[in-house]
């Protein structure tokens, strides 16, 4: 009889050569489980998506209540959904007025895809201004937005019309001018290893796009939910976008994603023509209760404004000589070893002693720290006391190697 390994090799598509294989046999707050019962702390949220830890009680009664009362019955935009509405209504009562109106679909590459169009049919234009070292999803369209030719090239050609600049360089926000549709850019850019906005570069993004006629989307997917320790990115920057992209940590474990505009903004896309975007999952109304429960829980225990104090605990407890620095928004963290050999062996190890810590795509020597919201003080100190000792690990093995 083949084993799970083989039959998960044989018969579920990878996306790399060496995917972990971990096999899970359950996961419950800040811990997944193994088929040998071992526990794994859970120091990744699945890139940021378990925002409330793992198989939180309100999410799954959220889910129980509406799997039994209705689940798809058509595509989106047609009927009128309670679930939809009670996510819409919570959500818009928390942002700016100009954001008043929600596109509901599945994953964050189709919500990149949405603003592209949004901002070209809205604008009337066709340059699109991205941010180098950034990730916006997979998705043609999204990877178009990326700079990074070794991963697009073997899908080349994508859209036209896509100009770079780097993030936190107020002088390349000239590339913003009177021919562009919008810039599409992360609150706190996250692949390239977490880099938070400084000296007010988001309102400089906001002032140039208000100055040419620009649109500013912001990709809050990751950002959002309380990952940076207010609800959503732009509120602790400052800013507030034409267009905001939301997924991730909003379905609270489910797959959801979503475009926040204005009715004006949205009014471009349903007609000449009619139809111009359409979506059969978006918005479907078993993940939408989820999402509503998440939010709810997160609002009714302000579980977002008790992420900068769990922040500064980890900052004081993880410090090591191959540390070269931290770098974090809340608990969207990056720390940055002094050499690139050791980064593999931390990780690892950390995975061999119990906690999940992940790479980042465009930054070869850090690793990524975002845990679910709920981590509490013991296990932010059990987290970092694992770390510690992995990088022990690294740092003799690299001196063994090396004598």
């Amino acid at each position: 009889m083949s084993s799970r390994r083989e039959l998960f090799i044989n018969h579920v598509a990878q996306t790399s050569e060496l995917p972990l294989q971990l096999e899970v046999e359950r996961a419950k707050g800040m811990y997944i489980y193994d088929t040998q019962g071992k526990a794994y702390l859970d120091l990744n949220s699945g890139i940021s998506v378990s925002s409330l830890g793992h198989c939180h009680p309100a999410v799954v009664e959220a889910i129980k209540k509406q799997s039994e009362t209705f689940m798809h019955t058509m595509v989106y935009g047609e009927h009128i959904q309670q679930p939809q509405l009670n996510f819409a209504q919570l959500l818009t009562s928390q942002l700016d007025p100009r954001l008043s109106k929600v596109y509901y679909l599945n994953g964050g590459s189709e919500a990149i895809e949405l603003a592209i169009k949004l901002i070209r049919r809205h604008t009337g234009r066709y340059k699109i201004v991205a941010c180098r070292n950034a990730y916006h999803g997979s998705t043609l369209g999204a990877e178009s937005l990326r700079s990074d030719t070794e991963f697009t090239r073997a899908f080349l050609p994508g859209i036209p019309g896509i100009y770079h600049i780097d993030f936190n360089n107020p002088e390349e926000l000239e590339t913003i001018d009177c021919r562009t549709a919008g810039i599409i850019l992360e609150p706190v850019q996250a692949e390239s290893g977490i880099h938070p906005p400084v000296n007010d570069y988001l309102k400089m993004v906001r002032s140039r796009c208000d100055e040419v006629g620009a649109l500013m989307v912001l990709d809050e997917i990751q950002t959002g939910f309380g990952r940076t320790g207010h609800l959503f990115g732009h509120h602790k920057y400052g800013v507030v976008p034409d267009i905001m992209l939301i997924g991730k940590a909003m379905g609270g474990g489910m797959p959801i994603s979503g475009v926040v505009s204005s009715v004006e903004i949205f009014s471009s896309i349903i007609k000449n023509p009619a139809l111009g975007h359409i979506t059969t999952f978006g918005g479907h109304p078993v993940i939408c209760a989820a999402a509503h429960a998440s939010l709810e829980h997160i609002l009714d225990t302000g579980l977002h404004t008790r992420v900068l104090e769990k922040e500064k605990l980890i900052l004081e407890l993880l410090k090591h000589p191959i540390i070269k620095e931290i770098r974090s928004s809340g608990l969207m963290m990056a720390v940055e070893l002094t050499r690139r050999k050791y980064l593999k062996h931390v990780v690892s190890k950390a995975f061999e002693l119990g906690a999940l810590v992940d790479y980042f795509l465009f930054n070869a020597r850090s690793f990524r720290l975002a845990p679910p919201l709920i981590i509490n003080e013991e296990q932010i100190r059990k987290g970092c006391a694992i770390l510690l000792e992995a990088m022990n690990y690294a740092e003799n093995r690299y001196k063994k190697t090396n004598n």
